[in-house]
């Protein structure tokens, strides 16, 4: 259930925001790539914790009991018992239509006039409408499994596309660290593997080093 959940949150390796990540100007691919990991971040420590936050702090969860809310609903009351009546309609609007609905049609909407041209993008709009009508009414543990369902359907194609493209991938890696050698950004020992883990670990020390300096003083 968490995997799903989390694979609904930030569609990490499902494959549906290069649509989006493709429309960039960028001089690098890779730099677009690294904006890409940076909004699964975003959205996985950042938004997710913050609405974790506002439930736990809200007093509405209530773990263990058969008739507790879950889900959405619970989110729903959370924001509502923080923000009064505009906490329900928070979560409806900027959560799930502007992050869910207008997202994901811009995705289908991406694939469709690469896959059939323009003049079928008002076909499609029409059975997105019809769609999000019929979802509306049906059960919402019915909504979330079809969602999950789809969802894990998505990533088998993905990670064989994403396997494929591994060769690509490293090259491209390697000419980009090859790059930030030459321009004195980067020394020579990240080129391998063990390079790299030295220097993620020096990195990591010199952060701690300066959060503790900073907290002593």
């Amino acid at each position: 259930y968490g995997v799903a959940r989390g694979l609904f949150s930030n569609e990490a390796g499902m494959g549906s925001t290069p649509h989006a990540h493709a429309l960039a100007k960028v001089n690098r691919p890779q730099d677009q790539g690294e904006i890409a990991i940076v909004s699964v971040f975003i959205d996985t420590f950042v938004v997710l914790t913050l609405t974790a936050m506002v439930i736990l702090t809200s007093g509405m969860l209530n773990p263990g009991a058969p008739d507790g809310l879950q889900g959405t609903e619970l989110a729903q009351a959370a924001f509502s018992a923080s923000l009064g009546t505009l906490g329900g309609a928070f979560v409806a609007i900027c959560m799930l239509f502007f992050s869910t609905i207008i997202g994901w049609y811009f995705f289908g909407e991406q694939n469709v006039k690469a896959l059939f041209g323009h003049k079928a993008v008002k076909v499609y709009a029409a059975i997105v409408v019809i769609c999000i009508v019929i979802g509306s009414a049906l059960h919402v543990d019915l909504v979330w499994n079809l969602s999950d369902l789809f969802n894990g359907l998505m990533v088998f194609p993905n990670l064989i596309a994403l396997l494929g493209l591994l060769a690509i991938q490293e090259q491209t890696t390697a000419n980009n660290l090859k790059a930030l050698v030459g321009s004195n950004r980067l020394p020579d020992g990240l080129l391998t593997a063990k390079g790299m883990l030295d220097g993620l670990q020096s990195l990591l020390t010199s952060i701690a080093a300066d959060l503790d300096c900073r907290l002593r003083n």
